[in-house]
């Protein structure tokens, strides 16, 4: 099993920055593959990137990719997001998630871990 904290969410501007990151507990954290997804008030969790077992390979929803990055570093059980040029409609509760199946899945229910959320706001 792995438990999953997420921190970083904040209040910011449109077109600002935040770093969230995903604090993993566990000893096998490298064998999950990584994502976060995101929940607006109303409307349905939806995913915002994946990270594979190794780091090596990425994928983004099309209406964050060029401006979210998503990294892990398996050596001290780290996922991150870097997100620039955020817009008002990413206002959401953002979640780390892990999966023991296959990278780059995009729905929620292919993922077995989740964190309790961060708070990310974008004010216009």
């Amino acid at each position: 099993q792995v438990q999953l904290v997420e921190s970083g969410g904040g209040l910011v501007q449109a077109g600002g920055s935040l770093r969230l990151s995903c604090a993993a507990s566990g000893r096998t954290f490298s064998s999950y593959a990584m994502g976060w997804f995101r929940q607006a008030p109303g409307k349905e969790r939806e995913f915002v990137a994946a990270v594979s077992r190794s780091g090596g390979s990425t994928a983004y929803a099309d209406s964050v990719r060029g401006r979210f990055a998503i990294a892990r570093d398996n050596a001290v059980n780290m996922v991150y997001m870097q997100m620039n040029s955020l817009r008002p409609e990413g206002t959401a509760v953002y979640y780390c998630a892990g999966t023991s199946g296959p990278h780059g899945v995009v729905r929620p229910g292919q993922y077995h871990y989740w964190g309790q959320g961060t708070q990310v706001t974008v004010s216009s």
